[in-house]
């Protein structure tokens, strides 16, 4: 079975396994298989419909609103991150030349195989699957669009968040760089008002400051939103 940690992931296990197979393979792997181009067509059309028909049944929103949120969610950068949480790029079949100039994380591929994968899912099963499986994988971009802050800068979107409910301190202490020189990890801890919040590892200081006040938003977007639930 191909991808299994991929499939647990998203939990669903696809009944024709050459779907998956054709999602996850690039246009730069050769021309002997089929590629997701198409794919990745039917899943854009599946995506759009899936969180057009969420956003309207779950909140009142003017239709200008919900077209704003809607390009937010889709966007290229959201789709891509929601296919790095699963680790999409590692189960890619690319060409050697892709491979080598960073295809596995290029967020254009990404992307693209996210909204292949969703295409996939609806051959293999039928659109209420497809839709809730698009919500799921999802759910944490959809959550911050709701709350008007789908961005990449989480540090700034957490100072605003704590800003506007308490003057806590927000600080970022370096706990240690792992790896030679031209290839180090740094971890990182998040402390607010003197407790710790969260931690965070990246190839740089600031990638991993960012990553510590993702964590962080995230839990307290969740925190706030449960007890309306």
């Amino acid at each position: 079975m191909e991808a299994l940690k991929l499939q647990q992931s998203i939990g669903y296990i696809f009944k024709n396994q050459a779907y998956l197979h054709e999602a996850l393979t690039h246009s730069s792997h050769g021309n002997s298989e089929k590629n997701n181009e198409r794919l990745e067509y039917l899943g854009d059309a599946v995506l759009e419909l899936s969180i057009s028909d969420y956003l309207f049944k779950h909140f009142d929103f003017d239709e200008g609103k919900m077209t704003k949120l809607r390009a937010s969610i889709v966007c290229s950068e959201s789709l891509s991150q929601a296919a790095r949480r699963l680790h999409l790029g590692n189960y890619l079949h690319l060409g050697k030349g892709e491979v080598i100039s960073g295809g596995r994380s290029r967020q254009s591929i990404l992307e693209n195989a996210f909204e292949a994968m969703l295409g996939a899912i609806f051959l293999d099963s039928d659109y209420s699957t497809s839709q809730k499986k698009a919500i799921e994988l999802l759910s944490d971009n959809i959550e911050m669009a709701i709350a008007g802050r789908l961005t990449n800068d989480y540090k700034t979107a957490l100072q605003e968040l704590i800003q506007k409910q308490s003057d806590h301190v927000i600080e970022y202490v370096l706990d240690k760089a792992d790896g030679p020189e031209h290839d180090k990890t740094f971890f990182v801890t998040l402390m607010i008002n003197g407790q710790m919040s969260s931690n965070g590892r990246g190839k740089t200081k600031k990638e991993a400051e960012q990553q510590a006040a993702k964590k962080s938003l995230h839990a307290r977007l969740r925190h706030e939103k449960s007890p309306s639930e």
